[in-house]
């Protein structure tokens, strides 16, 4: 196992009702302002507990917050915490809305310009507190310090992460994500799964714990995902799934052993250029990057497939042949489609996303460094 450090500070508030105690985690002084996206928490529930869990506070709303969150619109959020000196910012809504609201919390206090926290990373020094009302089980946004924004004038996605970016809570209720759409149930799957598969499927460092805790997260949600989808109000399922999510993107598993995340930044130029859902281009590049990385990941490809599909006969090819098929079957069997051609996405398209990455100097991704620019166009051209 390699050494690690492990650090996570977040409260969780799980379970039907838990909106109704975030008051008692917020300064009773505080100026808060409630970040959202495109309105659902207004039609599902979610908007009326939350203010009624807050009667009586100074409150203060921005709604709007993109999937895949926009710089630009993140901005106008920086502007009125500092206009209004806010000093608490409430995200509700998916993984978007807590990425972006992290981006606020270190922006607003950012000398200079913020994006060059992405585009440079560029240290941040300290955050405006923030808690997080979860409605999308997925990124795992909840209980991590990590965050993803895209400027959409330059079509670029990066990530940044800080420990000062820790939501102060997060509140995670599964009844909050019973009116979610078939499309959104499946893509948080995806995410979920991948983000495990980032951290597990890499190669062996004798760290049995952090496997065995990355198995079972990975056998939840295939036993329990679909279940969501069979019956959005499902409780348990839902519990299950919402729990597995966050376990999966906050440290615990990724502690002492290698990580790819190869898959992740591919994925991220195709979101930038084609706007694909963030889990459709995992979904694409997952099975791919497996393939073409085979032989370096051999013998956890056969773990995987042994403890988490029971694929036990044939010959080792066989057996590592039929671990990926199966993966790419589970996202097909969530609704979460795993070609480029399926969403019109052509040849045309790979050399500008080598091109962008070569730009940023991220052509020496994955466990061992080796996904190079050749690397990369063979995991594309077979993602066709």
């Amino acid at each position: 196992m390699q050494n690690f450090a492990f650090y996570n500070p977040v409260k969780i508030l799980f379970g039907k009702g838990q909106i109704a105690n975030i008051a008692a985690e917020i300064p009773a002084d505080a100026k808060i302002l409630i970040t959202y996206g495109g309105g659902s928490i207004k039609s599902n529930g979610v908007y009326d507990q939350v203010q009624s869990a807050l009667a009586g506070r100074n409150v203060f709303e921005f709604g709007g917050i993109e999937p895949n969150p926009h710089l630009e619109t993140l901005l106008k959020a920086v502007e009125l915490v500092r206009n209004e000196d806010i000093d608490f910012l409430l995200a509700v809504g998916g993984g978007s809305v807590l990425d972006g609201t992290k981006f606020i919390a270190a922006a607003v206090p950012f000398v200079g310009d913020p994006w060059d926290i992405l585009a440079h990373s560029a240290p941040v020094a300290s955050a405006i507190a923030f808690g997080a009302v979860l409605t999308l089980p997925a990124t795992g946004s909840e209980m991590n310090t990590n965050s993803v924004v895209t400027k959409w004038e330059t079509q670029e996605k990066l990530y940044f992460s800080s420990p000062l970016v820790f939501p102060r809570f997060s509140v995670l209720d599964p009844e909050t994500t019973f009116s979610l759409p078939p499309r959104q149930i499946g893509n948080g799957i995806v995410d979920a799964y991948t983000h495990v598969m980032e951290q597990y499927l890499t190669y062996r460092v004798n760290a049995p714990l952090q496997d065995r805790w990355a198995e079972s997260i990975l056998q939840t949600l295939i036993e329990e995902g679909p279940k969501t989808l069979a019956n959005p109000q499902d409780y348990d399922a839902r519990a299950n799934v919402m729990w597995a999510a966050t376990l999966a993107l906050n440290g615990l598993i990724g502690a002492g052993v290698p990580q790819d995340w190869a898959t992740h930044m591919i994925g991220h130029e195709l979101t930038a250029l084609h706007g694909l859902d963030h889990a459709q281009t995992l979904a694409i590049v997952l099975p791919s990057t497996l393939s073409i990385k085979r032989s370096s990941k051999w013998q956890k490809l056969l773990q995987y497939g042994d403890r988490v599909w029971g694929i036990v006969d044939g010959s080792e090819e066989e057996r590592v042949t039929k671990a990926i098929a199966n993966t790419r079957n589970f996202f097909e069997s969530v609704g979460v489609r795993t070609r480029l051609s399926d969403y019109g996405v052509g040849l045309e398209t790979i050399p500008v996303i080598i091109e962008r990455l070569e730009q940023r100097g991220a052509v020496a991704l994955g466990e061992h460094q080796d996904v190079n620019s050749q690397v990369i166009e063979k995991i594309l051209t077979l993602s066709l």
